[in-house]
């Protein structure tokens, strides 16, 4: 089983948007069943909030429900239960690297490291530019699941 962990700031817009494309890609290409997939957030102020709407609207655009998701916080004890802990930007990584000081097994990245193009996605609560999140998301999932596929083969 290869566990994912995706990690923004709230856990209403990248990180989930990125949780269930994931699932998607995973379930298309025929090993969904094979991957436990959630997400995250390094705050504490939207907690037990759903989706925000514009992410779960975009989402939809393309045939994927966020059903039932709601925000929480990451936790210690997530280091040891998932393989990648993905953050969407660099201050995720500086918050995730204060929890996880000891990531000797490596398991932090930021999602457009599996990419051509590193760096950050744009946090559309601030841009407004889901479409720009979209197709960030939508690469680095691409290339995340590319990268886990070709590891364990």
């Amino acid at each position: 089983m290869v566990r994912i962990l995706f990690v923004c700031h709230g856990n209403i817009c990248r990180s989930p948007m990125a949780e269930f494309v994931m699932k998607k890609l995973a379930d298309e290409a025929g090993v969904g069943d094979k991957y436990m997939i959630e997400s995250a957030a390094t705050s504490t102020e939207e907690i037990g909030n759903p989706v925000y709407p514009p992410a779960r609207k975009k989402l939809a655009e393309h045939g994927i429900s966020c059903d039932g998701k709601r925000a929480r916080q990451v936790r210690k004890s997530d280091y040891a239960n998932y393989d990648y802990i993905i953050g969407m930007d660099e201050e995720n990584m500086y918050n995730l690297r204060r929890l996880f000081s000891d990531d000797n097994e490596g398991k932090l990245s930021l999602l457009m490291d599996y990419t051509a193009r590193p760096g950050s996605v744009a946090d559309p609560w601030y841009t407004r530019d889901f479409e720009a999140t979209w197709q960030d998301v939508l690469e680095g999932c691409n290339g995340l699941l590319k990268t886990i596929i070709e590891k364990t083969r």
